[in-house]
């Protein structure tokens, strides 16, 4: 496994869609190993892979409930309303207050193409919700409602 580079902001690379996944072999899984030890090693909870500059529709995610890999990944229901704080591994040190769903249910293919449903509530469904985005070439600030400055930021710890 390696860390690989988080492309920041401000990289048009970040605003292309990604291309769907179509071979589910080895260089696929050692991208999402990979994936897992950047978002580990930058204390992320999720991680695209248009932000390692690769452009296919992948996610890794853990938001603390182990690790969650997301191939393809498309919403089958999205429900309720949620404000969060949310940042990006490719925006550090900003934060927003953004409106996410609170509920979402996606359709995905795990690292060998078996297709898969998840459900997420609150923290997960917003991740969700980002890291999708990013395969999209959108990122978390088309989203917010209110950019956190650093005194906003103390009193949220």
């Amino acid at each position: 496994m390696a860390i690989r580079n988080i492309i920041k902001e401000g990289d048009p690379f970040l605003n292309k869609i990604c291309h769907p996944v179509t071979k589910f072999d080895d260089k696929l899984g050692v991208l999402l190993d990979d994936m897992y030890e950047t978002m580990h090693s930058a204390d992320g909870v999720g991680l695209a892979a248009p932000q390692v500059g690769i452009l296919r529709r992948a996610v890794v995610i853990d938001v603390g409930d182990g690790p969650i890999e997301l191939i393809n990944p498309v919403f089958l229901e999205q429900s309720g309303e949620q404000e969060c704080v949310e940042g990006c591994l490719s925006s550090p040190g900003q934060y927003g207050i953004t409106k996410r769903p609170m509920h979402v249910k996606i359709r995905a293919q795990n690292r060998k193409g078996e297709f898969f449903e998840l459900e997420g509530e609150e923290l997960l469904s917003t991740v969700c919700c980002h890291e999708v985005d990013h395969l999209d070439g959108i990122l978390f600030k088309s989203h917010v409602i209110h950019m956190l400055d650093q005194e906003e930021l103390e009193t949220l710890k």
